[in-house]
């Protein structure tokens, strides 16, 4: 019997489960969103957003409380690091802080970078000031993850919402309106060339007509140089006509 049991298992016990939703809320509040599966984000998704309207309320006793629910911990090393492409030093959620402010010692090891409790007690309730609920968002990708096939999401903040979708994959909603779509348009095609065929022998005619007309040209045109070769063997017949009368007769 599930006696005062409640929330998703996530098939762990109390104390994996408890440390996978606190990764999972420190790389959120450290990028602005993450990449995890659909049952997973379900499960963060409470757990950060009462995060946020503790911090919003501000004070010592709610950094406290923020500091009893994560374990604090330097973030935004990778600002630092050679070894991140440029290309992803970006974050569209935040400031990031200089390359300069963060140091290493003499190992490689992190020595000083901002905290997590104060990044969200600044940086993510300030963003959230003038809002009542809903920070978050989930959006599915249409991926699936390899070995079991559960759906991959992306748990983001809201805000930035101006651009596309993330989401690859297309509803089944939307497949079948895209369908309706092409169906009605292959419709109104063939009506259009439905109404367009019976033109066709107009346009034989129209051109049949025209070849009458340049026939007749021709004709005309013609008609000048007959009439001329008619009158210039008439002429040669009534000179050979007045040759033989003017010759003498024999007798």
């Amino acid at each position: 019997m599930r006696n005062r049991i409640y929330g998703k298992q996530l098939g762990s016990d109390s104390e994996h489960r408890r440390a996978l939703l606190r990764n999972l809320a420190a790389g959120l509040f450290e990028h602005g969103q993450i990449e995890t599966t659909m049952p997973r984000a379900k499960a963060v998704q409470p757990f950060v957003e009462k995060i946020i309207t503790i911090a919003k309320k501000g004070g010592l006793h709610a950094r406290r409380q923020v500091e009893s629910r994560l374990n604090d911990r330097k973030i935004h090393a990778w600002v630092a690091d050679p070894n991140v492409p440029e290309s992803r030093k970006t974050n569209i959620y935040f400031e990031l802080p200089d390359a300069d402010s963060i140091e290493f010692n003499r190992y490689g090891e992190l020595r000083k970078s901002p905290r997590l409790v104060q990044h969200i007690m600044t940086a993510v309730a300030d963003r959230f000031r003038d809002r009542d609920g809903g920070y978050t968002r989930i959006v599915r990708t249409g991926r699936h993850r390899l070995g079991d096939g559960g759906d991959i999401v992306v748990l983001q903040f809201v805000g930035e919402e101006e651009g596309p979708q993330i989401g690859g994959g297309t509803s089944t909603r939307r497949k079948i309106a895209d369908r309706r779509t092409a169906y009605a348009a292959s419709l109104r095609k063939d009506d259009v060339t439905e109404e367009a065929a019976p033109a066709e022998p107009e346009e034989e005619s129209v051109g049949e007509d025209q070849a009458s007309v340049e026939a007749a040209e021709q004709v005309e045109a013609d008609m000048p140089e007959a009439a001329a070769e008619t009158t210039e063997e008439s002429a040669n017949e009534v000179d050979a006509a007045d040759e033989d009368a003017d010759k003498p007769s024999e007798d």
